[in-house]
């Protein structure tokens, strides 16, 4: 008696395969992977610099408007501003450019 090979392990081994090697595609490079998980934790360091960024722009703001408000009157501050903005300057100041 002849003994046929069974296929049926040979296609269960090669579909096992197959999808293991999916599945470590899609875990290294797919939508939710190392690669972009990688790619998107750069993207929030970068968003939170900037963050930092403007949160120091506003804090530098607020505290310029705050010099130049009517509780708080900086005249150094105001003159130096009146000087930037107009480009005025007293009759005894000698501009060097």
């Amino acid at each position: 008696m002849m003994r046929r090979p069974t296929i049926g392990p040979l296609i269960f081994v090669t579909v096992a395969v197959v999808l293991g090697a999916y599945f470590a595609f899609a875990a290294v490079q797919g939508r939710y992977g190392i690669l972009s998980r990688v790619q998107i934790e750069a993207e929030i360091d970068a968003k939170r610099a900037e963050r930092d960024a403007l949160r120091a722009k506003v804090d530098r703001m607020a505290n310029l408007t705050h010099r130049l408000s009517d509780d708080y009157l900086d005249l150094d501050l105001l003159d130096s501003r009146a000087r930037e903005v107009l480009g005025a300057m007293r009759s005894d100041e000698i501009v060097i450019r």
